[in-house]
């Protein structure tokens, strides 16, 4: 791929590019996708980092389109834990591409990490790969190591480091035709099916487990101890973690079928470890974990003030709600089913034996959306689920030792509630149970936040999808000609 060693970059220094746009100050690493330097951008004064791939010494026509995705790809993510692309250009005889410039150390040249910081990194991952393999088609890094992943310290009094996936010049963002892809990747960090072409978005997770072993034992993966071919996770960390254990043994999975195919509900036991300040990462888990021990503020003298807030009355709203709104979710699910794996594929496909094969692959792209679809609605499924209330848990506001009061003791307290009055506001209030309003966003708008979050996935997956579909007729004009 060209003359890309440390010695050729190192000769690159001092000199500038993009008509003295750009004056290298620095080497950032080399590898088989070229060679990547630091410079400042003398428009902003900024540090940027900038990946160069000589064209002319390259091995083959593919390793040009894998820089040429990379620079594509990048420059349609938008993710606060991905590198932004700048711009990418061709320069005597190179191509060049722009990005932030993430300030911090690899996880190769941090050796090891202790167990909280391998969680905040899962956690980091979990966010990243769920942006990526839900855009459409979704998009898979295929190199996730140790070398790709940077720690960057925050600005102090910020929050605690957070870890950013960089370098995607392995990247895939299409659908593959028949007879599967590439092989690319980093031996050790590949997971079964890359070795055959067929990386898929759980090839990611692969990966991710493998990174967090290595940085919790500080082993390469092929010393790390196996049974068959399989990981022996629970022989590598002990049993003294089984919730990690189990989040890891799911990720390292061989068989990509019966693998994790996502992180977040492996990460459901394993609560964000505390930042700098000593206040959990992860606040709705802070709040499940005081409702589940029992700490409370005492329930008599902050009664009065809890039932006046919107809260504390949405404690006895939100089980229907709840219900109705997975039902809801799951009608969606159905429809969107129906819509984008049957409907519009079957037309798709009929309108192909008239205007060409293009259409029978719009249809396959519109079956990959609808599956990230759902996958989207599957999600904010389970989160509605794990926030509703145990089963078994009062909700109501009546007495707890199973008696109500009757007409002949409603009394003054009844013609209080039926003028509409709260209760807790009544000489017996001491009596009666009333949950503290949760710190942060109510149970609803946690829900309505994921409703909207799910119908923004669904609006990207069906414009991306359009796109394609008017792309198709353009592409087929172009092969005529």
């Amino acid at each position: 791929m060209g003359d890309d060693s440390p010695a050729s970059a190192r000769r690159l220094l001092g000199r500038s590019l993009r008509d003295g746009r750009y004056v290298i100050s620095g080497l950032l690493g080399s590898g088989t996708q070229g060679a990547t330097v630091e410079a400042v951008d003398k428009r902003n004064g900024r540090l940027v980092a900038i990946k160069r791939f000589q064209v002319r010494g390259a091995r083959t026509w593919k390793d040009v389109e894998l820089a040429e995705r990379e620079a594509r790809v990048l420059s349609k993510l938008s993710h606060p834990l991905l590198p932004r692309a700048i711009e990418h250009f061709e320069e005597a005889g190179a191509l060049y591409l722009v990005m932030e410039r993430i300030e911090g150390q690899t996880l190769a040249l941090l050796h090891r990490l202790e167990r909280d910081e391998v969680v905040r990194f899962l956690h980091c991952v979990a966010r990243i790969l769920e942006y990526l393999h839900g855009r459409t088609p979704p998009v898979i890094h295929r190199d996730i190591k140790p070398s790709n992943v940077i720690r960057r310290q925050p600005v102090a009094g910020e929050g605690p480091a957070e870890f950013v996936v960089v370098d995607f010049g392995s990247v895939r963002d299409s659908l593959e035709p028949a007879g599967g892809s590439t092989v690319v990747g980093t031996f050790g960090y590949m997971a079964p099916e890359q070795f055959q072409g067929r990386a898929k978005p759980a090839s990611d997770v692969y990966a991710v487990g493998v990174c967090a072993l290595r940085m919790l034992t500080g082993i390469e993966p092929e010393d790390l101890p196996h049974r068959g071919l399989a990981i022996d996770v629970a022989a590598a960390l002990g049993d003294g973690d089984p919730a990690l254990v189990r989040a890891l043994t799911a990720m390292v999975e061989p068989d990509p079928d019966a693998r994790a195919g996502s992180l977040e509900p492996l990460l459901a036991g394993l609560a964000a470890p505390p930042d700098d300040s000593g206040k959990p990462a992860d606040r709705g888990q802070a709040d499940r974990s005081d409702r589940t021990t029992g700490n409370r503020p005492h329930p008599v003298a902050d009664a009065p003030q809890r039932a006046a807030d919107e809260g504390a009355l949405e404690t006895v709203i939100v089980p229907p709600l709840g219900a109705a709104t997975v039902l809801g979710l799951l009608v969606a699910e159905l429809a969107v089913w129906a819509a984008l794996h049957v409907v519009v594929p079957l037309l798709l496909t009929l309108l192909s034996i008239l205007f060409g094969t293009g259409l029978r692959r719009a249809a396959a792209e519109v079956r990959a959306a609808g599956r990230r679809a759902r996958g989207a609605l599957r999600r904010t499924r389970a989160r509605v689920r794990a926030r509703r209330p145990r089963p078994g848990r009062p909700r109501s506001r009546r007495r707890r030792d199973g008696r109500q009061r009757g007409p002949g003791r409603r009394g003054r307290r009844g013609r209080r509630r039926s003028a509409g009055v709260p209760a807790a506001r009544g000489a017996g209030a001491g009596r009666q149970r009333i949950d503290p309003a949760p710190d942060g966003p109510s149970p609803k708008a946690r829900i309505e936040e994921g409703i909207a979050a799910t119908i923004a996935e669904l609006e990207d997956a069906l414009d991306e999808t359009l796109e394609d579909l008017e792309e198709q007729p353009r592409k087929r004009q172009r092969r005529d000609r």
